[in-house]
């Protein structure tokens, strides 16, 4: 099996790497890929024909992490840069004068790399707060699942979670879902003053009302059964458009959403990939503890991200 080919399991992760490799090769900046399962993971994504990397780092440390990985990168550039920071600082600084189109972490510090990204001097900034997306091949749903925030935002408000809404709204619509549906997750499917995200809920669907959230389909509060199953919806006497059919789950914080987002992959049998939108340019931000494939499929997921609709 190469490696873009999915199991029986993951249908649709393939035909989300099909859709990428039809739009051609990304030109990605990898930054401070020392370490072999960070390189590793670029270089197979380039061979698999998903970016174009441009890497960013120690140029002698870099070389001998291929060596040592019998991987020749002879033919790919490489931005010298004496340590993680200053890594960072160059990946910013070439996505903002549009020479590369995302940036990857590579065995780099979340922190660092997103300081870098989000700092107050940043050409990468807009209006919009930064969020994580995570889009699942689940094989108990039957379509694709985005999961927003599990990774940057702590415990957002009003304001920020209406900002991470319409970052995965609009990613949806990038990977062809017209009017994507998002339910707002929280303990209970009532509105409870004793439970503010309950309250935040509502909130947001009054937003979407207005207009103020555009593009989606909002419902909320849901609770998480009552979101992913008709039934448990029916049982509960709830009418939704939304209950059973989400393209997309709010999750409260971040606490809640990281702990979902590792039971879908460790208990459910989920793919995934991930991408932190909100910038002018995508960030692909994986973990050391991500699966192979889990990397070269947020490669996929952040090629769809900066295609036009």
């Amino acid at each position: 099996m190469s490696m873009l080919e999915t199991s029986n399991a993951h249908p649709r992760l393939g035909i989300l790497s099909r859709k990428a490799l039809e739009a051609g090769p990304l030109r990605v900046g990898v930054v401070y890929p020392c370490e072999t399962g960070a390189l590793v993971a670029a270089l197979d994504a380039a061979d698999c024909g998903l970016i174009e990397p441009v890497l960013i780092g120690p140029r002698t440390l870099i070389s001998r992490i291929a060596d040592a990985a019998e991987r020749n990168i002879a033919d790919l550039e490489v931005v010298d840069a004496p340590d993680a920071i200053q890594s960072a600082r160059q990946a910013v600084a070439l996505a903002g004068m549009g020479a590369i189109a995302a940036i990857m972490k590579g065995s780099l510090h979340t922190d660092e790399l997103l300081g870098a990204v989000v700092g107050r001097d940043s050409p990468l900034r807009t209006g919009r707060r930064a969020s994580h997306v995570f889009w699942f091949d689940c094989p108990v749903y039957h379509k694709p699942l985005m999961l927003t925030d599990a990774v940057i935002n702590i415990a957002p408000t009003l304001a920020e979670k209406a900002d991470i809404v319409r970052n995965a709204v609009e990613l949806a619509r990038k990977l062809g879902i017209d009017s994507p549906k998002v339910a707002i997750l929280a303990p209970v499917e009532t509105v409870n003053p004793a439970l503010p995200v309950t309250i935040d809920a509502a909130a947001l669907c009054k937003m979407a009302d207005r207009g103020q959230i555009a593009g989606a389909k909002l419902d909320g509060p849901l609770g998480f059964d009552n979101a992913v199953s008709l039934t448990a919806a029916a049982t509960k006497g709830i009418v939704s458009d939304v209950a059973g059919e989400p393209d997309i789950l709010l999750v409260p914080d971040l606490n809640s959403g990281n702990s979902l987002y590792k039971s879908f992959v460790y208990l459910g049998g989920a793919a995934c990939a991930g991408v932190v939108l909100g910038m002018r340019t995508p960030i692909i931000l994986t973990s050391r503890a991500d699966s192979q494939q889990a990397r070269i499929a947020s490669c996929a997921l952040a090629s769809l991200a900066v295609r036009e609709n």
